[in-house]
């Protein structure tokens, strides 16, 4: 028996949710405050490697959804956190800030193949289980026309790298090599293996 029959996802990300409905855990959100800056976690620390950063901050998002947790008298429960970058070579590409940003991230991304690091994080104050997923995606060459639709179509706002794989983003894309889950933003298989330290069944 899971010593807790509910976790609190500390994410607004409807994939995340859609994810872990998937491994039939129950949940409950558990999001930033209107005074909190949850965007200043994400800010990359000068030659900070994309492995070290997407870790750090989701380092970062688990201990600030633990404050919350116990400043809002909360009942208690595991809290599950997550962070997803794309990176070539060592270069980090978060969240465009405007369109202009997002099609430059996308003519970069055109032609190569990229990194897509999701961390996950699970935690309560007493204990805390980490795990990283690292997969593979290669772009096919992407026209300047095909660029510009899809930053239209404002999907590429808000996702790291400028990109939902599983929206219309999936036609740019060649190849992947890894976990399809932890390219949309949470890993099933290192998940339930954190799920399962915490005693649920999935």
């Amino acid at each position: 028996m899971p010593r807790h029959s509910f976790i609190y996802l500390a994410s607004q990300s409807p994939r995340r949710q859609q994810l872990l409905e998937q491994l039939g855990v129950k949940f409950e959100l558990l999001l930033p405050d209107a005074n909190e800056d949850a965007e200043a976690l994400e800010t990359v620390l000068p030659q900070e490697k994309p492995r070290a950063y997407v870790q750090r901050v989701t380092a970062l998002k688990l201990e600030a959804a633990l404050q919350r947790l116990k400043h809002r008298c909360l009942a208690p429960a595991p809290v599950l956190c997550s962070d997803t970058t794309v990176a070539l070579g060592d270069a980090i590409f978060g969240k465009p800030d405007t369109a202009e940003h997002a099609k430059a991230m996308l003519r970069q991304l055109s032609g190569k193949t990229h990194r897509v690091l999701t961390a996950v994080a699970i935690g309560t104050p007493r204990k805390q289980c980490h795990a990283l997923s690292i997969s593979r995606v290669r772009f096919a060459d992407i026209s300047k026309q095909d660029i510009a639709r899809y930053v239209a179509s404002q999907e590429p706002m808000g996702k790291a790298g400028s990109y939902a794989i599983q929206g219309k983003a999936a036609a740019f894309i060649a190849h992947i090599s890894g976990n399809y889950s932890g390219i949309m933003g949470l890993p099933m298989f290192e998940t339930a293996h954190l799920l399962r330290e915490f005693g649920f069944t999935v």
